[in-house]
């Protein structure tokens, strides 16, 4: 995981592999997180963007450390859910650069972003939990719901298809796409116009938007 940054926007590259969701990666993304607000209070941070290097934007769930911990489920579970919760409502513009698969939760986290780029030509964006006989928690199903039209949350929540970036976006799950070496800069582009939004006004919109699927996330 690296932070970088670009015209004061903050740029998470998620790492090169399948950057499931570990608790320790938990861990990471939350302290990049409490940087990039920290850079965000002193001026320095006007957006974040999420991306990653490799074929994957992220896997979702660390499925094999759910199987050797499953005492620990609500736990791990519990951590997801905040993830989700805090990108949903953070305090400045967000978007998504999704370079390649975004499976299951992962799929979530870049829902949870304000925007949302997705590489045209190569990448899955999909939801494969009726397939893999593990149905959305509440707090999953609420998060997509406030982000997708009823027709693209039967589309996808129902059917565990694979949306190339040209499908995603004609459904509405994706805001744009662009290809390759060009995600990354498309969802740059998007964040540089909505630079010095107040950071205490956009959290207490994005709270208020939001605020059912976070209270189903446990926020």
């Amino acid at each position: 995981m690296n932070l970088s940054y670009e015209d004061n926007i903050a740029v998470l590259d998620l790492g090169d592999g399948e950057n499931r969701f570990s608790p320790d990666f938990l861990d990471e993304i939350d302290r990049v997180l409490d940087d990039v607000l920290a850079a965000g209070a002193a001026g320095r941070a006007h957006g974040l963007v999420t991306t990653a290097t490799g074929k994957f934007y992220t896997n979702g769930l660390d499925l094999d450390w759910l199987m050797a911990n499953g005492d620990r489920t609500d736990w791990y579970v519990g951590r997801v859910h905040a993830l989700l919760a805090r990108v949903l409502t953070l305090p400045i513009p967000t978007a998504a650069a999704v370079v390649g698969h975004a499976f299951g939760a992962g799929a979530m986290l870049a829902i949870a972003h304000d925007f949302r780029v997705m590489r045209a030509d190569r990448g899955f964006f999909c939801f494969p939990e009726v397939d893999i006989r593990i149905p959305f928690t509440p707090g999953m199903t609420a998060l997509i719901q406030a982000k997708l039209t009823p027709q693209a949350q039967v589309a996808s929540m129902t059917t565990g298809r694979r949306f190339g970036g040209v499908d995603a976006a004609a459904f509405g799950i994706v805001d744009a796409t662009a290809g390759e070496g060009a995600v990354t800069p498309a969802a740059l582009e998007l964040l540089r116009p909505l630079a010095g939004k107040d950071s205490g006004t956009l959290g207490a919109i994005k709270t208020g938007m939001f605020g059912p699927a976070v209270a189903a996330l446990g926020g």
